[in-house]
């Protein structure tokens, strides 16, 4: 049954200045109207200076975010919003989720629904949030909106929530080495400003063509001031200050051993590195034979490379611990996406290495007979 548009927005608008918003989208718009916007999602966000409005807008080539304080500046923003001619509006709340439709006559339909739920039955909200990036945002119109590359994007943001804390507050210096086209890059930068973060983040790739291409994408997003890109290698290129988080995707061989080396030396708080293939320690495997009893590890060379690329990680993971990190190696996409599906994801601790870890590293070593490059690289700047 048509209701009343301005009791139907009336309605709206106590539930987006309401404690229990979780989410709202507005979008489309009303017969022979046309919004500023075509665009605009609302959340609530905990700032340092506190509880803030999150509202993201895009006019079709650009998205704008903002965060608005409680009270009168976030009422003015939310009757601004409701002023425009949107078609529909999506209004989720801890109690209830509302849609609104405008009818071509100007009149609105209305459907409410409770927040409770049947045993077994997720929430609304929880299946709104099924990706942390929505397909929909404008950023996959710039870098492609192909369903691998959401799931990808999704798996690595996952990934990253997993890493930082909750109450983690700005500002956040990222850099992200070894970038390449950079739609990771940009999902990152675009997921931690939703979440509040104050962001500065720089790609470095070796292509000076790929820094080119990536600043023009920053500047048509409209983050050009705050994503910058660099041309020079992972070891060398200028990065100042010193990030906070580092990003290392499929980094190629020993170019993840430079990002995680880089990474120790600039103390960076957390790191990201998903290894490409594994050339260094399988080559050394090659040339010496190996410790019994496990020569039927290293016989066949399909085993051999599999077993070089598991003994690389481990080893890797060994390293950070020994420099003051917590590391773990996880998976972070399914295999049938990508093959080099492994993460190592570290978090600095500062904690000192015990004895039975520098025992355990150097035994393993010891054992197979080779040098990890990142344990040379680490040694070469100690």
């Amino acid at each position: 049954m048509p209701e009343p548009l301005d009791s139907a927005l009336s309605e709206v608008r106590a539930l987006l200045l309401a404690p229990g918003l979780t989410r709202a989208v507005a979008a489309g718009r009303r017969r022979g109207q046309r919004p500023s916007v075509v665009r605009a999602e609302l959340r609530p966000v905990a700032l340092k200076g506190g509880p803030r409005l999150q509202i993201a807008t895009s006019d079709g080539s650009r998205p704008h975010t903002r965060n608005v304080a409680p009270g009168t500046e976030a009422d003015a923003a939310v009757d601004e919003l409701l002023a425009e001619p949107f078609g529909n509006w999506h209004v989720e709340t801890t109690d209830a989720t509302l849609q609104l439709r405008v009818t071509k006559s100007g009149e609105a339909q209305v459907h409410r629904a409770a927040a409770s739920r049947t045993v077994g039955e997720p929430e609304r909200h929880d299946r709104a949030k099924e990706w942390l990036l929505d397909p929909g945002d404008p950023l996959f119109r710039e870098i492609g909106g192909s369903a691998a590359k959401r799931r990808q994007v999704d798996a690595f943001l996952r990934a990253l929530a997993a890493t930082l804390p909750d109450d983690l507050t700005g500002p956040l210096r990222v850099v992200d080495l070894g970038c390449g086209n950079a739609y990771l890059t940009f999902a990152a930068y675009r997921y931690l400003v939703r979440r509040g973060l104050d962001v500065t983040l720089v790609g470095v790739d070796v292509r000076e063509d790929q820094r080119r291409r990536n600043t023009e994408l920053a500047e048509r997003l409209g983050w050009a001031d705050r994503v910058s890109f660099v041309a020079g290698t992972i070891a060398e290129a200028p990065v100042e200050p010193a990030p906070d988080l580092v990003l290392a995707l499929h980094a190629c061989d020993t170019a993840t051993d430079e990002a995680l080396a880089r990474a120790v030396r600039w103390d960076a708080r957390w790191v990201l590195a998903a290894p490409c293939c594994h050339h260094d320690l399988a080559a050394q495997l090659r040339t010496r034979p190996a410790p019994e009893p496990y020569e039927l590890l290293t016989r066949q060379g399909i085993l051999r490379e599999r077993f070089a690329d598991v003994l690389t990680d481990a080893l890797r993971a060994g390293l950070l611990r020994l420099h003051g990190y917590r590391a773990e190696v996880v998976e972070f996409v399914d295999s049938q996406h990508t093959p080099r599906n492994l993460l190592i994801r570290a978090r600095r601790t500062a904690g000192a290495p015990t004895d039975g870890q520098r025992s355990e590293y150097r035994e393993l070593v010891g054992q197979w007979g080779v040098t990890p490059r990142l344990e040379t690289l680490l040694a070469e700047r100690a």
